[in-house]
């Protein structure tokens, strides 16, 4: 009798091809990692995790690496904040990222600088496919499933659990094989030379300069219309952003955008008329309370010259 059709094969999961790395957290382990690396042969897989949501700003709490003769590299850039010999070693080596412009900025700022990428979430787009994120392109590329689950951790942890540092190696496995594979897909499509050019702009793109207002960018703000309202937003946000970067937490930590734009909307005039709004209520301190009303009452007190302008 003919089998039963049980449908598609089960995709196989990726594993470390050299199990999970010790990461390396001291000035020795990273010597011999930059040598180790600069010995390689090939492009150089590189990867890094923040902590977003958890931390302030956009620092690089793991850094990643994969190349042909080195195997798999996990380096801590808290206890070895300078990688500058690191990115040296690998100047003259195209570095392989996926959406280079996430991680470009945090490796920046270990003293890790590509002279010449290449972006798999980029060639992805340009290549057409539906779905980009790494999982997706190394699943529909290469037939592999990635692990899930801890793209959003708090990455700032120490020690870092054995099942995230699982999670990062396997981000660098087959970047370099994904890569390749795009690369000759893209020159089947007659766009290979248009991605190199699209890879030359970003690895040679300054620094993106600091952003002008950025409290402009608080979620809700479509609601805030008057000039008032949009002072006091202003003055949460850099109070915010003040208490977040000394505490070393994520503002959304601190308070939340919904709160803020509520506090604009009712310009309460008392501490206790903000302790009515949504996001300022009973789990919150005195003093804590008593700091917003004090930003709240400044930007309610202002004079008109002082007002932000509305943007069109």
């Amino acid at each position: 009798a003919p089998s039963e059709d049980t449908g598609p094969a089960p995709i196989p999961l990726l594993a470390p091809r050299e199990g999970v790395p010790e990461v390396t957290a001291t000035a020795a382990g990273l010597s011999a990692v930059t040598a180790a690396f600069a010995a390689g042969a090939g492009p150089v897989a590189v990867d890094a995790e923040r902590a977003s949501g958890y931390r302030y700003g956009q620092r690089a709490y793991l850094v990643q690496l994969r190349r042909a003769g080195a195997g798999t590299a996990l380096v801590d850039p808290v206890a070895c904040p300078d990688l500058g010999a690191l990115g040296e070693a690998l100047a003259d080596t195209e570095w392989v990222l996926h959406a280079a412009t996430q991680d470009l900025p945090c490796l920046r700022e270990t003293g890790m600088v590509p002279g010449r990428l290449f972006d798999t979430e980029l060639a992805g787009r340009l290549a057409g496919f539906p779905r980009v994120g790494l999982g997706a392109m190394v699943e529909n590329v290469l037939g592999y499933a990635l692990e899930k689950g801890h793209s959003a951790a708090d990455w700032s942890t120490r020690p870092l659990p054995e099942p995230w540092l699982r999670y990062a190696a396997l981000d660098v496995e087959l970047l370099t094989d994904l890569r390749d594979a795009l690369e000759e897909e893209l020159k089947n499509q007659g766009k290979l030379e248009w991605a190199l050019q699209e890879f030359r702009a970003i690895a040679e793109a300054p620094p993106a300069p600091p952003r002008k207002d950025p409290w402009r960018r608080t979620s809700g703000m479509h609601k805030v219309r008057r000039r008032r309202q949009l002072a006091v937003v202003r003055e949460l946000w850099q109070t915010r952003d003040e208490i977040a970067r000394r505490r070393d937490v994520s503002p959304g930590k601190v308070l939340s955008d919904s709160a803020i734009v509520e506090a604009a909307l009712g310009a309460p005039r008392t501490a206790r008329a903000l302790a009515a709004l949504p996001g300022f209520g009973n789990r919150m301190g005195r003093r804590q309370l008593e700091q917003w009303h004090a930003a709240v009452e400044h930007a309610l007190t202002l004079p008109e010259g002082e007002l932000p302008e509305q943007t069109k």
